[in-house]
């Protein structure tokens, strides 16, 4: 019987002393004169698996030669292991070459640099190390999934090419299948109209402008995929390409939004300690101390709410050498991010943001100065969510999109979402990613994406 490393550790009992047969990767081989064992892992669970073997074994002296990284087939029996740590071993009874590895394989039982396996990323998720991190990835996904369809919202595919500037063309990769040894030109500039589309088109840097408009259909709706930004930034918090969950719900306002923010995060965390256990274990006691102390009180605190400008207020009266002066209207800084949530001792929404350093599409609030947007601070690792309550109002929205010089043309259809029935709506954003560095303390973009692609990085 051919089962997962998984089940096995799920069912031990059921399947001691019986015989079982596994598929998977050598991880470590420790070889003795009479005997061995191998340390083996199929990729469905954290632990691996020890194999037993002796020299009463017909092909001992062959099974002695297989090297790390090989992909074998094994058949032995569930036994109990006297060994401390663990509670069963395979006893072997037979061994299947499936996937010879040579004496080179990059990826030695030692431990490696994150720089290092950066570079073997196609290696790199046979690592303790990623194959956690990983495989958290895949279960936060599932969790986001799992929170939304549960509370009857369309999972809705936006689209990525696009000709829609949301957040700016700078910002936005072109694409084009125009010959750039021949461009066709009209009056000194490329002629666009000669493309595939017709027009300069994008690599999307958000869904939600077109989730939008399926809210308008569906009441609640959200985006989970890739997402593109052209910014030339290493640092470790920035990435090329990313994925983003774009929530978007009418009749919702500020404060509903805020609501649900904290109820998808509790949850959504939650369900990763839950079905992680092995992981988070792992990453408390080898990435960050007091990741799981950090996670568990995120779930059963209480989320603070306060305005902007009160929290320049608090920056301001703090006694503290500030590297960036706060200002009523600026953003905030790192420093400032992580001194608030300390200040509250827990996670901080701040509210009603200057109106002159967010997005044209939120909606301004009665003092014309603020907008209602809000930014989600959590300890240790600062802004994780950024929202508003959407501009409902066609002719405030065209007022504001003349004040901000944004080209009505690639927005028309999105503004007449007002006009067609359109009722007060909100929706925030959350990069993945940021997410998933909150989850796994591993600190850097690149470590928690499979393939990164970042400024002078696009390999594989």
């Amino acid at each position: 019987m051919i089962i997962d490393v998984k089940e096995l550790y799920q069912k031990v009992d059921d399947y001691m002393n019986h015989e079982v047969t596994l598929q998977g990767w050598i991880r470590n081989h420790r070889k003795q004169k009479e005997f061995g064992f191998i340390d083996f892992n199929d990729g469905t669970f954290f632990k691996t698996t020890q194999i037993v073997y002796d020299n009463k074994l017909g092909d001992f002296d062959e099974i002695q030669k297989l090297r790390v990284g090989s992909a074998i087939e094994v058949c032995g029996t569930v036994i109990a292991s006297p060994a401390k740590g663990q509670t069963f071993e395979i006893q072997l009874k037979s061994l299947k070459l499936l996937g010879d590895c040579p004496e080179n394989y990059p990826i030695q039982p030692k431990r490696h640099t994150r720089e290092f396996l950066r570079e073997q990323a196609y290696l790199r998720p046979r690592t303790n190390l990623f194959g956690a991190v990983f495989r958290v990835r895949s279960v936060t996904a599932m969790a986001i999934h799992e929170y939304f369809q549960s509370h009857n919202y369309v999972y809705t595919h936006t689209p990525l090419i696009t000709t829609t500037d949301c957040e700016g063309s700078d910002q936005m990769f072109k694409i084009t299948t125009l010959d750039f040894n021949h461009l066709p030109e009209v009056d000194g500039h490329v002629d666009m109209s000669k493309d595939l589309f017709g027009k300069q088109a994008y690599v999307t840097g958000t869904g939600q402008l077109h989730g939008e408009a399926f809210a308008m259909a569906y009441k609640r709706i959200y985006t989970f995929g890739p997402t593109f930004r052209t910014e030339n930034s290493n640092t470790k918090t920035h990435a090329n390409e990313f994925w983003m969950i774009e929530p978007e719900i009418a009749f919702c306002d500020l404060n509903g939004l805020m609501d649900i923010e904290e109820d998808m995060l509790k949850f959504v965390v939650n369900y990763v300690l839950e079905h992680c256990p092995e992981e988070i274990n792992f990453f408390d006691q080898f990435v960050e101390k007091g990741l799981k102390e950090k996670l568990t009180k995120l779930v059963q605190s209480t989320f603070t709410r306060i305005t902007h400008h009160d929290v320049v207020d608090i920056l301001k009266q703090a006694d503290v050498k500030w590297e960036f002066t706060p200002d009523y209207g600026e953003d905030i800084a790192k420093e400032h991010e992580r001194y608030i949530t300390e200040y509250f001792n827990g996670p901080v929404f701040i509210t009603d943001w200057p109106k002159d350093i967010k997005a044209w599409y939120m909606k301004v609030n009665e003092d014309g100065k603020t907008v209602a947007a809000v930014d989600l601070e959590v300890p240790g690792a600062g802004e994780l969510m950024g929202g508003s309550e959407r501009e409902a109002d066609y002719d405030k929205l065209m007022a504001r999109i003349d004040e901000m010089g944004v080209d009505k043309n690639t927005v028309d259809w999105f503004c007449n979402l007002r006009r067609f029935g359109g009722c007060y709506h909100s929706g925030f954003g959350m990069g993945f990613e940021r997410l998933l560095i909150y989850l796994t303390g591993v600190e850097n973009i690149r470590d928690v994406i499979p393939f990164p692609r970042t400024p002078g990085n696009c390999d594989y």
